[in-house]
């Protein structure tokens, strides 16, 4: 009797343990953050010369904000996007990840996936404990670098907020 109650006494104390092990925390950029993020981007680029859009996606890549300057070309959309989304998936700026992909590299059928974009400005907002906490796509400035120029304008925007 008493080991049947000891070993219940026991599972119940572990509940609680296991309770904990059920859930996930993760931090994500409020509306307002993502929101100025992709304003200074597009408005370093406007000073620049650039017409661009910019997208900033959660951690998991799903779109918070999204600016498009006014003469920028309806495809920044949907670059934009993947751009953030594709840094965030892969945990990997898109610039380097256009090398890491390039035909005949064990990395190139990343490539084929349907939202994958290894093309330079996307971006990962990292907080200042080094957790992922959003993602940011630019693209319409003349070249992928210059995009990602606009993104880390961005970023330094928020960077006083995310340092923690």
């Amino acid at each position: 009797m008493k080991t049947a109650f000891f070993a219940a006494a026991m599972g119940l104390a572990a509940a609680p343990a296991l309770a904990q092990d059920a859930f996930v925390e993760f931090r994500a950029l409020t509306p307002e953050l993502a929101q100025r993020a992709a304003t200074a981007a597009m408005e370093h680029c406007r000073a620049e010369g650039y017409q661009v859009g910019v997208t900033v996606t959660d951690r998991f890549g799903v779109p918070q904000a999204f600016v498009r300057d006014r003469f920028a070309g309806a495809h920044v959309h949907e670059t934009s996007f993947r751009k953030a989304w594709t840094a965030v998936s892969f945990r990997t700026p898109t610039t380097e990840l256009a090398e890491a992909t390039k035909a005949g590299t064990d990395a190139s059928a990343i490539r084929n996936l349907s939202q994958a974009l290894p093309l330079g400005g996307g971006l990962m907002i990292v907080a200042g404990d080094g957790d992922v906490v959003a993602g940011i796509g630019v693209s319409g400035a003349p070249s992928p670098d210059l995009d990602d120029v606009c993104a880390e304008a961005g970023i330094a925007e928020i960077e006083m907020e995310i340092a923690f």
